[in-house]
């Protein structure tokens, strides 16, 4: 059974991460008088070295910012297709889909270090001039400390290593970068253990490289040239004129007004319309008098999922696209999808007794979420991702940079997410951010694909609609419908904590339910940090992971 965990309190600062390094050099920030964005970008390139599993510097990223007394800032930090990434190209080589793995998997540009630099950007008109930024050099030193002198591997990362080494072995750089002491005749049990030493000292030298540099140089510099041969080398799409056509953009944010306060989230091409959709619906079901872990409360929460799921399904991709086809046909504009109107008529879909059929197909993806709270009120929502468990595979030979393999996300046929060259995929990702009539601002969110906007709409629900304690809301047994993390399936799946009686009433009302364990990687490893609008903080992270929070 996970350790006990309680929910912490501060008034300085708080951070919270998947991984207690990252938590800590976030925190650290914090206490030598950090704002909130430069301790998530410290966070940030600390997990990308601790956590490569879940994320690194070769993917994407998205930001949600806060300011006492403003709407929220969102920052899209996701990388397009390549030019060279066509159809055409894929047909050449006999794809029929677009590989999960190696080179031609890379095809997106990596778009998180565009996203750290865009945001620094934004809190640099912050406290000046009084307060100077915090060097570079200050919000690097921990990863760069962790990749060249080492970290231990965590307990997910071997189990990873070993479960995905059928598909990774012959990738490009990979062994080499993960496995460097593995023999094939003695098998995965020479794969690294967890608590073995990791080091990078490749990936250590491209940061030192940014700190010299400056970050762009990661898209129009010496490291972009560097990045650019060794993926074309290998056979990727991408070129130079690629990662120099790429920059973070600051967006608007999609929102839903509930009768608490108002609930932000990324607009597409994230699933961000689906996590405030499910709580949308969900408010119009009619919560009154029900109690969090109630039938009436899973069964509702997973009935919206259903209709949010299928919306996206539908109609969730690149937003250039979508804004085109929405002049043909509005239905796919996503603020409309969230009216009230349309809210209602979702929601008047759904019988309380009986679960509807489910047999849509899953969207996979792993990632890592992390928040952070300063003492001036602050707040930081942010979600980093390479896609799938370790992404395309490949490690580049000079650089030392894992690429994602979020391209994966278009199709070679037609639809919403059809590959083309300059278009943006489809992204699991989406940090969520409230604003409460209460006066509080809560920045929440996990990892797990599918499972994100199933565990935002558990978390927000048990902890702001049920008033559960914030750790409690976060620990409790939780499901997911479909596919996540290392699971590919449409069942119910439910951690076995729940009581017996909820999931009885569960399966008679017709829901495929699968058990699991008590507590589950399945369900991802979610986390929260609220601001109170005394300047009081709370915050909480996930059993299930390697994580900590901490308060200053």
């Amino acid at each position: 059974m996970p350790q006990t965990l309680r929910t912490q309190t501060s008034r300085g600062g708080m951070f919270t991460a998947p991984h207690f390094l990252a938590a800590r050099s976030g925190a650290a920030v914090l206490r030598e008088g950090g704002n909130a964005v430069e301790a998530m970008v410290a966070a940030a390139a600390t997990i990308a070295v601790v956590y490569p599993h879940m994320n690194g510097i070769g993917g994407d990223g998205f930001w949600l910012i806060a300011e006492p007394g403003k709407p929220p800032v969102a920052i899209r930090a996701c990388g397009q297709a390549a030019a060279l990434a066509t159809r055409d190209f894929y047909a050449a080589h006999d794809d029929k889909i677009i590989p999960t793995r190696g080179p031609r998997a890379a095809l997106t540009v990596a778009g998180a270090i565009g996203g750290w630099h865009a945001a620094l950007e934004h809190a640099a008109q912050w406290d000046r001039p009084s307060r100077q930024s915090l060097p570079l050099s200050r919000l690097l030193r921990d990863a760069i400390d962790y990749a060249r002198n080492g970290v231990a591997v965590t307990r997910s990362q071997m189990a990873l290593t070993q479960s995905k080494w059928h598909e990774l072995q012959y990738v490009p750089g990979f062994a080499a970068t993960f496995a460097p002491n593995h023999s094939h005749s003695i098998g995965i049990t020479s794969l690294p253990q967890a608590g073995d030493m990791q080091t990078q000292p490749r990936l250590a030298s491209t940061l030192e490289q940014l700190i010299r540099a400056g970050l762009d140089d990661y898209y129009r510099g010496d490291l972009a040239r560097s990045i650019a041969e060794d993926l074309g080398a290998l056979g990727s799409p991408l070129r130079p004129a690629d990662l120099a056509a790429y920059r973070a953009m600051q967006v608007a944010p999609l929102s839903v007004e509930l009768a608490v306060g108002r609930v932000f989230n990324h607009p597409p091409p994230t699933q961000g319309v689906s996590s405030l959709a499910i709580l949308g619906i969900f408010e119009r079901l009619g919560m009154p008098g029900h109690e969090a872990e109630s039938f009436a409360h899973l069964h509702g929460l997973i009935e919206s999922t259903k209709r949010a799921f299928r919306w996206r399904n539908s109609h969730v991709g690149d937003p250039d696209v979508m804004h085109t086809n929405a002049s043909t046909n509005p239905i796919v504009n996503p603020s409309a999808f969230l009216a009230p109107e349309s809210l209602a008529f979702e929601a008047a879909q759904i019988d309380m007794h009986r679960a509807a059929p489910w047999p849509e197909i899953a969207k996979p993806g792993d990632t890592i979420w992390m928040g952070a709270a300063d003492s001036s009120g602050r707040v930081v929502s942010y979600i980093q991702s390479v896609f799938w468990e370790f992404g395309s595979g490949v490690v580049l030979d000079e650089s030392g940079v894992q690429w994602q393999n979020r391209g994966a996300s278009f199709t070679l046929h037609d639809g919403p997410n059809a590959l083309a060259p300059g278009r943006l995929p489809f992204h699991t990702l989406n940090p969520a951010l409230a604003q409460l009539k209460d006066g509080r601002v809560i920045a929440y969110g996990t990892m797990g694909g599918e499972g994100q906007p199933q565990t935002q709409s558990a978390v927000f629900s048990r902890h702001v609609l049920f008033g559960q304690d914030l750790q409690s809301a976060i620990s409790a047994p939780r499901w997911l419908l479909g596919k996540t993390w290392g699971e590919d399936s449409t069942t119910l799946k439910l951690e076995s904590r729940f009581p017996e009686e909820l999931v009885a009433q569960l399966i008679a009302a017709g829901h495929a339910v699968q058990m699991l364990g008590d507590y589950e990687d399945t369900m991802g490893h979610a986390g929260a940090v609220s601001l109170h609008a005394d300047g009081s903080m709370e915050g909480a992270t996930d059993p299930r992971s390697d994580g900590e929070c901490c308060g200053l």
